[in-house]
């Protein structure tokens, strides 16, 4: 079935089912010229947005449309989870070429109601139209957080440990794999294309720790750790000190740059798109926070670093060697 056979309002209706999740302070949804819900008058309200272009952010042939439609909704969802917040309604617009296959955007949706679904979020409107070439996609999603629980990049203080919540480098790897269409062959290979293709937005583990006392500043990673982690020291006007030896590498990613002779430390550093959380905590109430954590996740916190006073961005290398340490993550508008 062909796009232009249904029409812009039949494809509407056709993937409308299963949007709204939580019926919940929702008056108006799918259906009226806008949405229309009921804040909570005591909290905050976020609201982000992102937009995927084909050819920039993705490439049809190399990812299903449920994945796309993960994806395309996750990435909104991490920026939530790093101001601690809980999602809450999406708005999806769409532009549409007309060799797109229903049969791909369908699943497209599935993917977005899927995750939607698992953390209670309502999809409940936006817009379509026609594109003349790629697919385009934008996400807005409203979220809320209690405004003294609100994290954020400018409160990290000196004598902060930084700490991630899950691996570095595995979507810069996975995106290698696909791009250059190499056959993972074993588990962890392919687990690090499922990181790229479906990353996992912090959105639990985002909540738990903007209630925790002691949690400074947070950010997600999404242009890489040395790009993301100065965004941190620059909005805090503080320092960053990492180490090489407590940057957490998977074994996929490890088993990835032994095959191809590469240094995984600064794989980890450049990479992008994994979408943990880097955050903030006091000293004294680290351990706490960090049993804490692993209590109720079943994860550690990694601890990756310092926070120091003297404005610089520095590494110790595994021979224990200081070193500078420059933004080298993803930039749309750098050459």
């Amino acid at each position: 079935m062909r796009l232009e056979e249904i029409g812009e309002f039949g494809f509407i209706k056709k993937i409308s089912r299963g949007c709204l999740i939580r019926a919940d302070s929702i008056v108006k949804a799918i259906g009226d010229d806008a949405a229309a819900f009921v804040t909570a008058s005591d909290e905050l309200t976020l609201v982000t947005t992102d937009l995927l272009v084909e050819r920039v952010h993705f490439m049809m042939h190399g990812i299903s449309g449920f994945a796309l439609g993960h994806k395309s909704l996750a990435v909104n969802l991490s920026d939530i989870a790093a101001m601690g917040g809980t999602a809450r309604e999406a708005f999806v617009s769409i532009a549409i070429p007309k060799n797109c296959p229903i049969d791909y955007l369908e699943d497209f949706y599935d993917g977005m109601k899927s995750l939607a679904s698992e953390f209670d979020v309502n999809i409940l409107g936006g817009d379509t139209t026609g594109s003349k070439a790629d697919l385009v996609i934008n996400i807005a999603v409203v979220g809320s957080v209690p405004e003294d629980e609100m994290l954020c990049r400018d409160k990290a203080r000196p004598g902060d440990v930084v700490f991630s919540t899950g691996f570095l480098g595995d979507s810069r790897a996975g995106l290698y794999l696909i791009l250059n269409e190499i056959v993972a062959g074993t588990k962890g290979l392919e687990e690090l294309k499922s990181t790229h293709l479906m990353p996992k937005p912090f959105l639990r583990e985002g909540r738990f720790l903007a209630r925790r006392p002691g949690l400074h500043a947070a950010i997600d990673v999404s242009d890489g750790l040395s790009s993301d982690i100065g965004h941190i020291a620059k909005e805090s006007s503080v320092g960053v000190r990492l180490y090489s030896d407590k940057i957490p590498l998977s074994p996929g990613l490890i088993e990835f740059c032994e095959r191809f002779d590469l240094d995984p430390v600064e794989y980890a550093l450049a990479g992008g798109e994994d979408y943990t959380l880097l955050c903030t905590i006091s000293p004294d109430r680290m351990d706490s926070v960090a049993r804490d954590y692993l209590e109720t996740f079943k994860e550690p916190l990694y601890p990756i670093g310092e926070i120091i006073q003297d404005k610089r961005m520095e590494i110790i290398g595994l021979d224990n060697k200081v070193r500078s340490l420059s933004p080298r993550g993803w930039d749309h508008f750098k050459l």
